[in-house]
């Protein structure tokens, strides 16, 4: 029988999952980021299509995402919430990212995310994410601008 843990310790690991995945991310680390989706994870994110479905494909997504920028990706996450439960978890935060695309355009946006965990096989694996940006319901434009 496996002992179970504590709210605290599966907190922590999510806590930690986070942390890793943003190390990953700003090292163009692919295997790093992957690392902690589950195979038939489902992401809403802030650019097309309306959501991506499996693994693979969001592989695809992070590959063409690193290759769009050029030097560094600061990339940090703040005034996150974890809930974990026994099964299921999820995590709120507000993002940012700061980079330089391909053309020479500065990119420095905050985000929103909202990420829900699944324990399998005994890790905690991420099954859905959803990223987005306000918009301004007059203009129908991202709000871009906003800051916390």
């Amino acid at each position: 029988m496996i002992a179970k843990k504590g709210k605290t310790t599966d907190e922590a690991q999510i806590r930690g999952l986070i942390e890793d995945w943003v190390k990953a991310l700003r090292a163009r680390d692919i295997e790093g980021v992957m690392a902690n989706y589950a195979a038939n994870v489902v992401v809403f994110d802030i650019d097309p299509p309306l959501y991506y479905e499996g693994a693979d494909r969001l592989r695809l997504k992070w590959e063409g995402m690193f290759k769009s920028f050029r030097g560094p990706i600061d990339y940090k996450v703040q005034d996150v919430e974890v809930i974990a439960g026994d099964e299921t978890a999820f995590s709120h935060s507000l993002n940012h990212i700061s980079a330089t695309g391909n053309d020479g355009k500065k990119t420095q946006t905050w985000l929103r995310a909202t990420i829900c965990y699944q324990m399998i096989e005994g890790n905690w694996r991420v099954t859905h994410e959803h990223v987005s940006v306000p918009f301004d319901p007059d203009t129908g434009k991202a709000s871009l601008e906003l800051e916390p």
